[in-house]
């Protein structure tokens, strides 16, 4: 269970999209190589009816990102064209590269019956909700295996106000996972650890609706130094929208 839904004592929801019975929601995909006016985004649009759910597409020509709306909810974000959404991961959204699969991302969102969040700021200076986050994966990846040890550090906790106003939190960890194949050996040097994985975690935090939101990324450590530039833009196009 993520920081926005443990915090606020919610569970985890069913991804996007879903039919709310009493009210119709829209989404919007558009694509963009770079931070375009949105009056002056779209080239092609179509809308399509799913139950009582109305989603409208929409792209500009070429670009290697997409812009995922989500008016219902109130969340918005940029995501890179080539990965795909997974359905029945647990979270609001996810997606995930589809050719490396430990690289995803997600968005969830502290129950509405449970959170009264005025700011980010109810968590605490970054540093403490930076604690809370690590906390919580570590939690997630708990495991029952023998021999299994986990290391993690935090790299950075931080603030900002964005260009809609609002403050975020951004927080930065490495986690690194070690198990030995031979846990029940006898002799102690038939027992060494090895390094099984090494990803690193980006979360920003932040609040709308009295709700607090957390767009999660994780990859490969190897894969983030590759693909950083395009991680730290998708962080950086998280936002938080007014519902009606």
């Amino acid at each position: 269970m993520p920081i926005a839904a443990a915090i606020a004592g919610g569970g985890r929801r069913p991804p996007c999209p879903r039919a709310p019975p009493r009210a119709a929601a829209r989404f919007s995909c558009r694509c963009a190589s770079r931070p375009v006016p949105r009056r002056n985004v779209l080239s092609t649009s179509a809308v399509f009816l799913f139950g009582s759910k109305q989603i409208a597409l929409a792209e500009t020509t070429g670009g290697t990102f997409r812009e995922y709306i989500d008016t219902f909810d109130g969340y918005t974000f940029l995501y890179p064209r080539s990965w795909i959404q997974v359905r029945g991961a647990g979270a609001d959204i996810f997606f995930r590269d589809p050719f490396v699969l430990d690289e995803n991302m997600s968005v969830e969102i502290s129950s509405p019956s449970s959170s009264k969040y005025m700011t980010v700021e109810d968590l605490g200076p970054p540093e403490k909700a930076a604690e809370r986050v690590l906390q919580q994966y570590l939690t997630e990846f708990m495991s029952t295996r023998l021999g299994v040890r986990r290391t993690s550090d935090i790299l950075s906790a931080s603030s900002k106000v964005a260009d809609d106003g609002k403050l975020y939190y951004e927080v930065e960890v490495n986690i690194k996972s070690y198990a030995s194949n031979n846990e029940l050996a006898v002799m102690p040097q038939d027992r060494v650890q090895r390094l099984e994985w090494d990803r690193r975690y980006l979360s920003v935090l932040g609040v709308e609706n009295k709700r607090l939101y957390e767009l999660r990324l994780q990859s490969p450590e190897q894969v983030f130094k590759e693909e950083e530039g395009d991680l730290r833009r998708v962080m950086d196009s998280f936002r938080v929208i007014k519902t009606a």
